[in-house]
């Protein structure tokens, strides 16, 4: 891994451009402790969540009901497994079950190893199976609850990639995708923002009701609260959609100037990838140990993110565009995680490219291919999509985010912009609400580009490494010509790539060598001896490149 301190900024991959953080990755203030990742039951498919949960300033226990609507798809199950933590004998923090019935009546159930196993009578498939858990405790992650940097209580939601178990009754895996409601009871001073709309909202006395709900089914990663005292403020409005920013009152100068930056990232892209998905967008200055967390619709920043005077262009427009990939379309797996960040990741690049020219979307990819030499410096083993973890936290690295990023970024330059954009629309159109893999984007892409993909996507998303190309040149004054060779030198099996090679400055005249082993090349008109030689100009490769004059 890359010798980066994940404390020192706001997200773990910072890439720098003109003076400007250019983030490309989650990154942690601190990490979660290792731990296995949730698997989804065979056999159920949870359609909606209702969760009620009371909040206290007396003490960090939540009370909570969770009606959970649960579709049966086979007939041999006798049993239906939620995720919830559960409280250790003698511990002080985890969840205790109550009770769990069924249409008003009680069910068996167990609650045990951190599992929720429910039993009732006759589960069919085809049936639609609705039960009502009561519980209780202190959470020891998920719900954070706490001071912020001024020192007031905060209550956030903070699920990624597993957490939502800590204190919801969940399938907590990003494929059993779910509608949700909150409705929070907390102390009258609070605000509550949450996923969806803003159903109801009333103070009766010392207590505060808020009801938020979105029925657009959501990985329960994304689904959270946030309970604080705020400013909230409207940005603007796209295409109807209000963009907010809820900030603490210390920060609301800053902190309203920082987020309301929002409304034409949002514009840009809505106009590229198709129609935002949620009934508002929230920016929300938070407790979370991300510098930036997607959450679908309530988008948390690390409170020292919002208001600290630096540019959160890039942190704004990654946050964003996970709302399109990451939340609405969900990867099938933790392996898949580059369709979520690294869609991210380059949809950022390509907002830069959008507001500042093509010099910042290169100077952006051209930081981004450093940290992925580094990455495979000390992983070479390590592919883009990568089965081996235990945990899916150790796959928060330079792979799923900038590799990710480079691999869109040449896919790009493969089939073309226009058809790379209408891909992505493509794509988002099919998969949208549900899950996807590797091969079912590849699939889309092949579709609307007419190409066959194969080798691209095997070569980058299933191989480690990368190109490293050596070229050399010399000048043939008789014929007139440059004679360029290029060699791969890297230990891994060759890459078959394209290759700009630009001779001369102010203007260049370029030339493409397409490596399909380990040397090729070509001899180009070139009457004069250029002033310099130079590869992929334009920033199209992901490789390490050197060029010098033959002796």
């Amino acid at each position: 891994m890359m010798t980066l301190d994940l404390s020192l900024w706001r997200w773990a991959l910072l890439l720098m451009v003109g003076g400007s953080v250019l983030i490309g990755g989650r990154g942690a203030c601190a990490q979660p402790a290792p731990g296995p990742a949730a698997r989804p039951q065979p056999g159920i498919d949870v359609q909606d969540y209702d969760f009620a949960l009371t909040l206290s300033d007396t003490t960090d226990r939540i009370e909570g009901t969770a009606t959970v609507h649960v579709r049966i798809d086979a007939d041999t199950l006798t049993a239906v497994r939620l995720d919830l933590i559960g409280r250790a004998p003698g511990g002080k923090t985890g969840m205790r079950v109550r009770s769990v019935s069924e249409a008003g009546r009680a069910v068996s159930y167990r609650h045990a190893d951190d599992l929720l196993r429910i039993r009732p009578p006759d589960l069919a498939a085809g049936q639609t199976r609705t039960f009502r858990i009561e519980y209780a405790g202190v959470p020891d992650d998920g719900l954070i609850i706490g001071t912020n940097q001024h020192g007031d209580r905060t209550f956030f939601g903070d699920n990624w990639p597993n957490r939502a178990r800590h204190w919801l009754p969940v399938v907590d895996h990003l494929s059993d995708k779910a509608t949700v409601e909150f409705r929070v009871t907390a102390p009258a001073r609070y605000d509550v923002v949450s996923n969806g709309a803003l159903v109801a909202d009333s103070v009766a006395g010392t207590t505060r009701h808020t009801l938020w709900r979105t029925d657009v089914p959501l990985p329960p990663k994304v689904m959270v609260i946030g309970v604080a005292d705020f400013a909230v403020d409207t940005a603007g409005t796209v295409d109807g959609v209000p963009v907010q920013s809820w900030v603490y009152p210390e920060d609301r100068g800053p902190g309203l100037k920082d987020l309301g930056q929002a409304p034409p990232i949002l514009r840009f892209f809505e106009e590229n990838l198709g129609p935002y998905p949620y009934a508002k967008l929230a920016n929300v200055q938070s407790t979370t140990r991300y510098g930036g967390m997607e959450n679908a619709a309530a988008i948390f920043y690390s409170e020292t993110a919002v208001a600290d005077g630096e540019d959160d262009t890039s942190l704004l427009a990654h946050e964003i565009a996970h709302q399109w990939y990451g939340n609405t379309v969900t990867e099938a797996d933790w392996p898949h995680l580059w369709l979520s960040e690294g869609f991210a990741t380059y949809l950022t690049g390509l907002y830069l490219e959008h507001a500042r020219g093509a010099a910042a979307l290169r100077q952006y990819m051209t930081a981004a291919r450093r940290q992925v030499v580094q990455f495979h410096d000390a992983n070479p083993d390590t592919p883009l999509v990568d089965t081996t973890y235990s945990d899916p936290n150790e796959l928060l690295n330079t792979n799923p985010y900038q590799k990710g990023g480079w691999v869109l970024h040449m896919l790009r330059r493969e089939v073309g912009t226009d058809t790379f954009w209408r891909g992505l629309r493509a794509y988002y159109e099919h998969y949208r609400d549900g899950n996807a893999s590797t091969r079912d984007f590849r699939a889309v892409m092949e579709d609307v580009s007419g190409q066959d993909l194969e080798a691209f996507f095997d070569q980058w998303t299933r191989r480690p490494g990368h190109p490293v190309i050596e070229g050399t040149w010399r000048h043939d004054a008789a014929a007139g010509e440059c004679v360029v060779t290029l060699r791969q030198t890297q230990d891994e099996p060759p890459f078959e790539v394209p290759v700009q090679v630009a001779l001369g400055e102010s203007p260049s005249r370029t030339t493409t060598l397409f490596m399909r082993g380990r040397e090729a090349q070509s001899r180009v008109d070139c009457p004069r001896v250029p002033s310099s030689v130079t590869l992929d100009p334009n920033t199209d490769l992901l490789a390490e490149l050197s060029m010098r004059r033959a002796q």
